[in-house]
């Protein structure tokens, strides 16, 4: 089961029936369709408890019966999935030129997809909030208007993210001890919801974890692209969150000291090598002249069409820019040794130009031989993999068996 925090060991029965109603919520999302025979038997728990606490799942429309049954010899049995209609999640993604709005039920179908250019790195956090409401208000009206309940908000910000939702630094916005959470929930007039922050590579991983490519890969390793660069980690099935939750900070580990300068002051940062700004600026350089970039989108996509057209300079840096990317990854498979490594953000749409020499460079550094099984792929949930991660936090409650208001 997924866990965006350490969830604290059940300590009385009703912790533990919280628990088993986790269990049983899990393996019909997983396995599904499946009876309560097949739950009880691959779960350990005995037939009584897990009709009883079908019951539960059924009454509160997390779970319906589908009227299918199985081919087995003796007594027909009744087929479960989840149903999850009535509720619904928020998860928005915060970057320097946008915001990335999804609305996912419980099942992980998407009821919204939203994006919106924002230049939040030349904006005070202020403004920003205002905005992140604004759209946060805008998407809960349409998904209460069509007869949810939206059960909580996660926004994804590009930085570090404490226990309690305040921002103490992030660089690539230039916020400074900025009380997110706080600020948004006071925006929002405290919501019915819940209101959080995470990290936006932690909530990506999760997304990769539970709906990307390698969706169910234990051990898997998301590498961030925008104009910061970070690391999301899903270790045993569970978010690696360090210490203090400040876990994945790799955008200013200097590959090259005498690279590149970076905004922190050190030479070939991975930042300064691999993200937005810097690509945009190596590969279009004549987009100084036109003053700070505010939105990125469109000079990825000139990027996109002079590599299509097989302009050899631009298919050259990219290369460059590629093995750069293959380095980084060979730091954190030789560190954490992964089963994949995903890559998000800028780095999807460039990815027939970048994987083939990030690929040749992660396997010549890696110890272990053939790159110790990992893989090294774009992202399947492109863009909105932080928002989607969002909105799966953002249903963590349910996820670890507390069932909903009613």
């Amino acid at each position: 089961m997924i866990s965006v925090h350490n969830e604290p060991q059940p300590t009385d029965l009703g912790d533990v029936r919280v628990a088993n109603r986790a269990v049983v919520l899990r393996h019909v999302r997983v396995h599904a369709p499946c009876s309560r025979a097949d739950i009880a038997a691959r779960t350990g728990l005995n037939k009584a408890t897990v009709s009883s606490l079908v019951g539960e799942l059924i009454d509160s429309r997390l779970v319906r019966e589908t009227g299918l049954t199985e081919n087995r010899i003796g007594r027909p049995a009744t087929m479960l999935v989840l149903d999850g209609e009535p509720y619904a999640a928020l998860g928005l993604a915060l970057a320097a030129d946008e915001l990335v709005l999804v609305a996912a039920d419980l099942a992980g179908n998407r009821l919204l997809t939203w994006r919106r250019a924002l230049p939040v790195a030349v904006s005070s956090p202020t403004d920003t909030v205002r905005a992140v409401a604004d759209l946060a208000r805008r998407a809960a009206t349409r998904i209460t208007g069509g007869g949810r309940t939206v059960l909580g908000l996660t926004v994804g910000v590009p930085g570090l993210v404490d226990a309690t939702g305040a921002v103490p630094l992030a660089a690539a916005l230039g916020w400074h001890d900025v009380p997110l959470a706080a600020d948004l929930r006071a925006a929002l007039q405290d919501p019915p919801h819940t209101v959080t922050v995470d990290n936006d590579a932690n909530l990506a991983a999760l997304a990769e974890y539970r709906h990307g490519g390698h969706a169910g890969v234990p051990d898997l390793v998301h590498l961030t692209g925008g104009i910061g660069v970070g690391v999301g980690v899903i270790s045993a099935g569970r978010v690696l969150r360090g210490g203090r939750g400040l876990a994945g900070e790799i955008g200013h580990l200097s590959l090259d000291p005498s690279g590149p300068r970076c905004t922190c002051g050190r030479g070939g940062c991975v930042e300064a090598l691999l993200g937005l700004a810097a690509v945009v600026r190596r590969l279009l350089p004549d987009t100084a002249d036109d003053g700070p970039v505010t939105d990125y989108l469109p000079e990825v996509d000139r990027i996109r069409a002079l590599a299509r057209g097989g302009d050899p300079q631009t298919l050259a840096e990219l290369a460059g820019i590629g093995r750069h990317l293959g380095h980084t990854a060979s730091v954190l498979v030789n560190l954490l040794n992964p089963e994949a490594v995903t890559v998000g953000g800028h780095f999807v749409p460039l990815a027939p130009w970048l994987l083939p020499a990030a690929r040749t460079e992660l396997a010549a550094r890696v110890l272990a031989p053939q790159a110790g099984g990992a893989r090294l792929d774009a992202s399947t949930l492109g863009a909105t993999a932080t928002a989607l991660g969002g909105a799966v936090a953002a249903l963590a409650t349910i996820e670890s068996g507390r069932l909903p208001a009613r």
